[in-house]
């Protein structure tokens, strides 16, 4: 044999052999993956080929207090999604288009939700979640023009004549992304409609229910493949939830603001319950859950009324002369000075090289404490302050009284006010603090600054003794199929102090003379139940206009448990009116004589629609 026919030989038998090697190695491959791996492959593909379709869980509803009917509710919309797969590529576009006509959203809109990374997917995305019964029947009735359209039935929040309570009830939308990075590992899917205020933004977990889901078996590309009945597991809804709002008296101190911006807070001492509390402007929280949305919501942003603000518990303000009482507890408890020492006041007082004028221009004449508070007296209050009571006392019982802390109530973005002292003014603008800064501060002005519902505390301690509440509005969870009590909110001690009682005594004495024989005479006059409390009139370097304050409780001589607290507030943005006495007025006349509000207003000789200037009054 020759050389080459050797060589020949050898090439063959080595390729022969490789082949047959690679064959085994492909063989025994294959048996690994068959025999050793075919489990771990088989639970693998079993994974992929279950899918579950969401079934989205009613929301649970909102009552006020009388649970009764709802002032938040679900019905019935219809969400709106797009297979990609099933479109064409030459049709989509003009799909898009169409749908985004239909449903009045930008094509844009739907390009985000479905970017050409999802072209290739049979899974359903929705592209909106609040399409109405008419929309839908237009789709269906052009079937044929939107290939891989299809809509499916689903909750919708709605809410009942809210007008004020839209701050306290808040509104429902889409979750963001960065929403979605703070809540996926509590249960969340990026799709959810989340609370965004108030209390759909508070009790979000206890009204969002457990979603349901249908199981079916797909393809690898997401396709329906199932060949038996799908597995459906009903949703849950949420808990049914009670409010200690009640509507008729929200009604009330609604109308008795009117269209002036400010706000009302209407609480129960003796619990922590409140009973109103109204901001105004105010928004539809409706609007939400409209196709519009984002642009409605633009536009409420851009507005500079501030209409997305709750005024009671975000906005803050010197709280002016209402402060007083603050420091009439001091001065009645360090025994600083006596109650029946008189202060002389001749309407001006010059110290620091200016010359400060008590709001009474001709003087008051010599007032002891229970006048100066009566009369609401700035030169009693400027000296009582910075010569006998002091800072250190003045900011200590501010903070008693929980000014300059958040009152912990169950709405969400409280304002924590501010109650100004010697370290924080030398911290932040390197300078002393002067007696003159006392002076402001006596007064409630100055950088002193308090939400309407913490001088809603204010009073409600001053009736309790020294114990405050923690203002609420949760009332009650009930199981929204029976409307069984789940859970009821007792009252909770937010704080207690040593005060002695009989100061408090003192103190509820002389906010009556407020009323009797003080500042307040004019305004306050309802005859249907007895009143105390205290006027302010909050400076904000205008000289035309001032914020209006009244805090305020009655009846005065019953005892707490059938006590309520009113505090109004009335800011200078209005046009001039010292309305929040006479607001305060019509309230207890409407709530004590069972009247609504026109009638109480027409009672106590109130024009609710007002608007001339009314005389500067502490």
């Amino acid at each position: 044999m020759s050389l080459e026919n050797r060589k020949s030989d050898s090439t063959t038998r080595f390729f022969k052999l490789s082949t047959a090697l690679l064959f085994g190695v492909f063989v025994f491959y294959l048996f690994y993956l068959q025999v050793y791996k075919n489990q771990d492959y088989l639970a693998q593909s079993q994974r992929y080929t279950v899918q579950s379709v969401r079934i989205p869980a009613p929301r649970g509803e909102i009552y006020d207090r009388n649970y009764t009917v709802p002032l938040a509710t679900n019905e019935e919309a219809f969400s709106i999604e797009v297979v990609p797969a099933e479109i064409r590529d030459s049709e989509r576009n003009r799909v898009f288009d169409a749908l985004a006509g239909m449903l009045k959203i930008s094509v844009g809109e739907i390009n985000k939700k479905i970017p050409p990374k999802y072209y290739h997917l049979y899974q359903p995305i929705s592209i909106s979640n609040s399409t109405d019964y008419e929309t839908v029947a237009q789709i269906a009735e052009q079937k044929d023009d939107f290939p891989g359209v299809y809509w499916n039935a689903q909750p919708v929040r709605r809410y009942v004549d809210l007008e004020s309570l839209s701050h306290v009830i808040g509104y429902v939308g889409e979750m963001s992304r960065d929403e979605y990075k703070l809540l996926y590992n509590k249960g969340y899917l990026a799709d959810d409609v989340i609370g965004k205020a108030g209390i759909e933004k508070q009790y979000d977990t206890l009204l969002k229910g457990t979603d349901g889901k249908i199981s079916k078996s797909v393809d690898v590309k997401g396709k329906d493949v199932s060949a038996d009945q799908n597995r459906v597991s009903p949703p849950i809804p949420g808990k049914s939830l009670v409010l200690t709002i009640d509507r008729s008296i929200q009604e009330i101190a609604q109308k008795a603001l009117g269209k002036r911006m400010g706000s009302v807070v209407v609480l129960k001492p003796a619990t922590g319950e409140i009973l109103a509390m109204v901001s105004y402007p105010w928004y539809d929280s409706n609007i939400f859950s409209s196709a519009a949305a984002n642009s409605e919501y633009a536009k409420l942003l851009a507005d500079p009324n501030n209409p997305l603000l709750n005024r009671a518990v975000q906005s803050s303000y010197p709280p002016a002369s209402t402060f007083k009482t603050v420091l009439t507890t001091g001065i009645l408890e360090e025994k600083v000075l006596s109650e029946t020492q008189k202060i002389l006041c001749t309407g001006h007082l010059d110290y620091g090289g200016r010359q400060w004028n008590c709001w009474v221009h001709s003087g008051h004449g010599s007032l002891d404490l229970k006048n100066a508070l009566a009369q609401s007296c700035d030169i009693y209050f400027w000296l009582a302050g910075r010569d006998y009571l002091g800072v250190e006392n003045i900011v200590n019982y501010a903070g008693l009284y929980g000014y300059g802390k958040p009152t912990g109530v169950d709405l969400p973005g409280e304002n924590s006010g501010f109650v100004p002292n010697p370290q924080w003014k030398q911290k932040t603008y390197n300078e002393k603090w002067t007696p003159g800064d006392t002076m402001n501060l006596s007064i409630g002005q100055g950088y002193m600054l308090a939400t309407p519902l913490q001088v809603a505390d204010m009073i409600a301690m001053i009736v309790n003794d020294g114990v405050i509440y923690r203002p609420h509005i949760l009332k009650e969870i009930r199981d929204p199929d029976t409307g069984a009590v789940v859970q009821k909110v007792e009252p909770e001690e937010l704080s207690k102090v040593s005060i002695n009682k009989e100061t408090f005594a003192k103190v509820r004495e002389y906010l009556r003379g407020v009323i009797t024989v003080g500042s307040a005479r004019v305004p306050v006059s309802t005859k249907a139940v007895q009143v105390a409390g205290k006027t302010g009139t909050a400076e904000v370097g205008l000289k035309d206009r001032w914020h209006s304050w009244f805090a305020s409780y009655g009846p005065y001589d019953a005892p707490v448990e059938d006590q309520i607290v009113v505090v109004t507030m009335i800011e200078a943005s209005n046009p001039w009116e010292w309305w929040a006495p006479y607001a305060a007025n019509v309230i207890y006349q409407a709530i004590f004589a069972g009247q609504d509000a026109e009638t109480a207003a027409k009672t106590v000789h109130v024009n609710l629609d007002s608007t001339q200037l009314r005389g500067r009054a502490e």
